[in-house]
């Protein structure tokens, strides 16, 4: 029997581990996400055209509430 190489007896070292800043940020960025869905589910949503003029809660058609004549 002929010896093995040194190559195939070499051992790999692990993977580098994944840095705390980069889980912390994914985690954030996570929980931010399902927070806008879960106001958008819930008819609560972070803006929107109707916001701008108090009409969030109106049928959504806008009427002017003094007529200049």
């Amino acid at each position: 029997m002929t010896d093995p190489s040194p190559d195939s007896t070499r051992r790999t070292e692990p993977a580098p581990r994944m840095p705390r800043w980069v889980k912390v940020l994914g985690l954030l960025l996570l929980l931010l996400v399902v927070a806008v869905a879960a106001l958008h589910a819930t008819g609560n949503g972070v803006g929107g055209p109707g916001d701008h003029f108090g009409l969030a809660s109106t049928s959504g058609h806008w009427e002017p509430t003094a007529v200049a004549r």
